[in-house]
Formats: structure tokens, C-alpha cells, sequence
């Protein structure tokens, strides 16, 4: 029996939510009907692990102060707990990797942690109240620094035996050219989707191509002026981006995609992408949705909280 089975859930209906990211993390504490009755942001000390510890016990001592119980905490991160070894793994925020998060945490707070993937997170969030609603499959992608997803069928979040469903991000770019070319990945690999369509992807192959440093919002924003480069890095990004989604649609033929982070906030990426995956689907017709996450970069947050 879990140490902290006896408060696993209380009675009051309360819950704390955590998105643990690399620049910022968010905590919220929702009511019995999951009404927002507190919530903080702050920066996120990246590459220290005890800092990060530090900083998670404090959050949720200010997030339950008041509350009639110990509530548990949800926590959305990037990365997974391996089923094997219980620790971290395969998080961007490499400080995290190799660490018993989940334990140290429970040990500190003395109640139960549950710890998913933020794509997961933020998926189960969009389909239980956000713009999935109402859909009996639903892939949630984040597109931001890195690319993660996550896969929730009739409410229910999929994670695997391996705790990877969803991780798109670290499968090769479908139906590669040979101007794709093959950046190296975090994870050790080359040529990862993630290596083109996150933020970070894009501004680094814009710079491989042209010489010229610019941030991917930058970008964006220079190619809704007409600037050339721009105009033909974006459409280079919207195609790979196709291509990427495609292979999803192949796999699993979810009812409506989801999309959050960073990237997602582009509005031209509704109207290029519908069209564009119409060339990679294998089917005659193309009915599955590409949707703006409803609750923008809560999301997630919200999502932890639900675990």
C-alpha cells in the first residue's frame, strides 16, 4: 500500500495542479467544480534539481493554505517516469532526467503526487473541458520549444506500458526530402519532427538556411509583411508540419487534433494546414479537425490538476 494511500483523495472536492516547465512554473488549486481559487506563475530555475524541489514545496504550501486537508497534487513536466527504474527520463529540462521526482516530492509534501507528461496534461484538459469536448478521440499536440503529445479516447488518458502514446515528436519527419536535411536532436537522434516544427526547430533551421539569427516569432511575424525568406521558411514549416500530422492521422484517425503551445498561437497554421494534409492522409476524404487549444497555455495546468 502507497504511504499516503489514506489521503489519496479527500473529501473536499479540492485539487492543485502543477505545470512544471522550463522557463515558468504554474500551479492552481480548482474546487469541487473546478472553479480556479488559486493560481501563481513564476520562473522556473531550470538546471537545479534541489532549487526546483524548493520551489514546488513552497507553491503548493501557498496553493493549499487555507484548505481543510492535505489535497494531492497533480504535476505536468515534460519528459515520463520510466515504469522500469521510477525515475525521470527524456525531459528537456535535463536536471530533472535520472531523478526520483515523484518520490522525493510525495516525500516532501507527505501526500500523493501524480506525475504525467505536460502533453499529456494539456490533452486531457482540452478533452474533458476544452475544445475536444465532445470528441471520442482526441490527439493533443504541443508545439512550443519541443513538440509533445498526447492521446485521450472516451475521456480516458493512454499512456503505454512504456509510457511514451503520443510522442510524435521523436519519430523521424515522414516522407523526407532531401532539403529537410537531418539537425540533431536532444534526445541523441538526427532529423526528429521536433527538430523542425517546434519554436526553437524553426528558428534554428531558418538560420542554417539563410545565415541570419532571427526567433521563430520573428519569423512569423516578417513573413505576414511579405519578407521573402520568411514567406518561404514559413511555407517550408506548414508542409513539414503536414507531413508530421499526416503520419499521426494514419496511426490512430483521431476525431479532432488539438493544438497548444507557443507555435499553436499562429493563426495562418488553421488555414495551411487542412489543405496540406489532404496530400500526405491515406483516405479520399480528410474530416478530422485541427483546433486552437480553448484554454490556451492553462491548459496544462488544468490538465495536472485533473490527474
Amino acid at each position: 500500500m502507497h504511504q499516503y494511500d489514506q489521503i489519496r483523495s479527500g473529501n473536499s472536492g479540492f485539487k492543485i495542479g502543477i505545470d512544471l516547465g522550463g522557463t515558468k512554473t504554474e500551479i492552481v488549486t480548482l474546487d469541487e467544480n473546478r472553479r480556479q481559487v488559486f493560481r501563481k506563475r513564476v520562473k522556473t530555475p531550470a538546471h537545479d534539481y534541489g532549487a526546483i524541489l524548493d520551489l514546488i514545496t513552497d507553491l503548493v504550501g501557498q496553493a493549499g493554505d487555507g484548505l481543510p486537508e492535505l489535497v494531492p497534487v497533480g504535476i505536468g513536466t515534460p519528459g515520463a517516469i520510466s515504469p522500469g527504474s521510477g525515475m525521470l527520463r527524456n525531459s528537456n529540462t535535463s536536471c530533472l532526467n535520472g531523478k526520483p521526482l515523484q518520490t522525493d516530492l510525495e516525500d516532501r509534501l507527505k501526500r500523493v503526487v501524480k506525475l504525467q507528461n505536460d502533453a499529456n496534461c494539456f490533452s486531457l484538459s482540452e478533452a474533458l473541458i476544452g475544445a475536444g469536448q465532445g470528441f471520442m478521440t482526441v490527439f493533443g499536440v504541443i508545439v512550443g520549444t519541443g513538440t509533445g503529445g498526447g492521446l485521450v479516447v472516451n475521456g480516458q488518458l493512454l499512456t503505454g506500458p512504456n509510457a511514451i502514446t503520443g510522442e510524435w515528436g521523436h519519430n523521424p519527419l515522414p516522407w523526407k526530402k532531401e532539403s529537410d536535411g537531418s539537425p540533431r536532436c536532444y534526445c541523441g537522434k538526427g532529423g526528429c519532427i521536433e527538430t523542425y516544427i517546434s519554436g526553437s526547430g524553426l528558428a534554428k533551421n531558418y538560420r542554417l538556411k539563410t545565415g541570419v539569427d532571427l526567433s521563430s516569432e520573428a519569423i512569423v511575424e516578417a513573413a505576414l509583411r511579405g519578407d521573402r525568406s520568411c514567406v518561404q521558411a514559413m511555407d517550408i514549416y506548414y508542409d513539414q508540419f503536414a507531413r508530421s500530422l499526416a503520419h499521426v492521422i494514419n496511426i490512430i484517425d483521431p476525431d479532432a487534433i488539438i493544438l497548444g503551445g507557443g507555435m499553436s498561437n499562429i493563426a495562418d497554421i488553421y488555414r495551411q494546414l487542412p489543405d496540406r494534409l489532404e496530400s500526405w492522409v491515406f483516405s479520399d476524404t480528410l474530416v478530422t479537425p485541427v483546433l486552437p487549444a480553448q484554454h490556451g497555455d492553462a491548459s496544462g495546468v488544468l490538465g495536472a490538476a485533473m490527474l
